[in-house]
C-alpha cells in the first residue's frame, strides 16, 4: 500500500468514526417522553370511578409545563385542579378529581420532558353503571 493509499484509508477511518461518535451522542436527543404506564388504563372499564388520574413516563417530567385534564361524555372538565410530579418519582404525574358519575371520561396530557420534547395525547376511560344485587 502506497503513502497515498493509506492517507486515504486513514481519512475515510476518521470519517466514519466522527460520524459514529456523532450519531452516538445526539440519539438521546431524539428520544423523547413516552407514556408507558396509565391508572386507569386506556380504555379501562371501572366498576367505580377512580380517585385520581396517574400516569408514568419513560423520562423525568418538568412540572411547571404539564398540562393533565379530565373531560366528562359532555367534553365539560370535571376538575381545574392542576397535576403535579410525584415528589418521589420524577418520571409520574398525578392530578386527584372529584367523585363522578358512571360515563365515558377522556384524559388529555402534554408534559415536556427534561430533555426539550413536548410529548401530548390522549386517552378515554369508562366508569360502568352499578347493577344493584337484590
Amino acid at each position: 500500500m502506497g503513502i497515498t493509499q493509506l492517507m486515504v484509508h486513514i481519512r475515510v477511518t476518521i470519517g466514519i468514526a466522527i460520524v459514529a461518535i456523532m450519531w452516538l451522542h445526539t440519539s438521546p436527543v431524539w428520544a423523547h417522553a413516552q407514556l408507558i404506564k396509565a391508572e386507569p388504563a386506556r380504555r379501562a372499564a371501572l366498576d367505580r370511578a377512580p380517585e385520581q388520574i396517574r400516569l408514568w413516563f419513560n423520562e423525568e417530567i418538568e412540572g411547571a409545563y404539564t398540562t393533565l385534564t379530565v373531560f366528562g361524555s359532555n367534553k365539560k372538565l370535571i376538575t381545574n385542579a392542576k397535576p403535579r410530579v410525584v415528589k418521589d418519582d420524577p418520571k409520574s404525574i398525578v392530578l386527584p378529581i372529584p367523585e363522578t358519575k358512571p360515563g365515558k371520561y377522556t384524559v388529555k396530557f402534554r408534559v415536556l420532558s427534561v430533555d426539550g420534547h413536548v410529548v401530548d395525547s390522549t386517552f378515554n376511560y369508562t366508569v360502568k353503571n352499578k347493577v344493584e344485587e337484590k
